[in-house]
């Protein structure tokens, strides 16, 4: 295992307890959380842009995400937390299996993208989303009509994980634009705080979106 995968994962083993502790505390904890989460990724993005447009929409779009955020879990903490599952599902699919089996580039935005990535991300999440909405059926039924044993189930886990991956390809696109690697080097392993979570930023406004639907 190399040295980056393995500040990868240890990072990870810290930095989810943490997130998912105040996301489940909710209220003023959640606010918090969510306030010092904006502040980072506006810094960010601010840093890694020169264009006065792009810091412009590109911030009003981080703070109506993390708007929804807040919206999705007030709504529905099992809801909320199946995205993130399904988000996490897919980094970590894409992360495995392409660093498994490689092959193929997937786009030239994303250099270390690949085609068996892709396809470790979108069964990764079939997996997880399952499990998951096996487990809390009723929940998901009531709030999005999908039950466990439907082909919806199946079809909202491929979607909530393309438009992830969807989000990742923008953020890479972005800093293939600035010439730069990572958003930041607050996360070892990952980069910036906006490196682990652009997948996130499109898939909670998404099923926040659903929500409103159904």
């Amino acid at each position: 295992m190399s040295n980056e995968s393995t500040k990868r994962i240890i990072s990870s083993l810290v930095i989810f307890p943490i997130a998912l502790f105040f996301i489940i505390k909710g209220t003023f904890y959640y606010v918090f959380f969510l306030s010092i989460f904006l502040l980072i990724l506006l810094t960010e993005w601010i840093k890694m842009n020169k264009k006065k447009s792009y810091i412009f929409f590109g911030s009003l779009f981080l703070i109506l995400s993390t708007i929804s955020a807040y919206i999705l879990r007030e709504y529905s903490l099992i809801i909320f937390l199946y995205v993130i599952l399904i988000c996490i599902a897919t980094d970590t699919g894409g992360y495995i299996f392409g660093r498994v089996f490689k092959g193929p580039k997937l786009i030239k935005i994303s250099p270390n993208k690949t085609y068996s990535g892709m396809l470790g991300s979108f069964i990764l999440s079939i997996i997880i989303g399952y499990f998951f909405i096996n487990e809390f059926t009723n929940y998901f039924y009531y709030h999005l009509e999908i039950s466990s044993n439907h082909v919806s189930s199946l079809f909202l886990s491929l979607i909530v994980s393309t438009i992830s991956q969807f989000g990742d390809l923008i953020i890479s696109y972005f800093k293939r634009l600035n010439k730069i690697k990572n958003t930041g080097k607050i996360l070892p392993g990952h980069g910036g705080l906006l490196d682990r979570v652009d997948g996130m930023l499109f898939s909670i406004p998404f099923v926040y979106l659903l929500t409103l639907i159904f």
